[in-house]
């Protein structure tokens, strides 16, 4: 039997309660740099300026780049933020 992939709305709130989660295009790269990062998400209205440095260092550091169907707005409400969130860094 395999295993089913939670919806990412419920994968973001369990990784949000365990604080595995880092917000914000500078922190994200900080961490990318330093290899703290297992995986990169980005909104779908992700600036094309910030997508290509996302996509050099994901690269370079082997870490996933997943880009969601979710707005920077909406990527926001969902980590209970009032404010807009473009990139999400998910720590090790």
């Amino acid at each position: 039997m395999t295993k089913q992939k939670a919806p990412f709305g419920q994968e973001l709130k369990k990784l949000l309660e365990e604080k595995k989660l880092v917000l914000g295009t500078e922190r994200t790269v900080k961490l990318l740099k330093k290899g703290g990062l297992k995986k990169v998400i980005a909104s779908k209205n992700c600036p094309e300026q910030v997508l290509k440095v996302l996509d050099r260092y994901t690269s370079i550091s082997g870490v996933e780049l997943q880009k969601v169907g979710y707005t920077n707005e909406r990527l926001g409400t969902l980590c209970k933020k009032p404010f807009l969130i473009s990139v999400i860094g998910v720590l090790k």
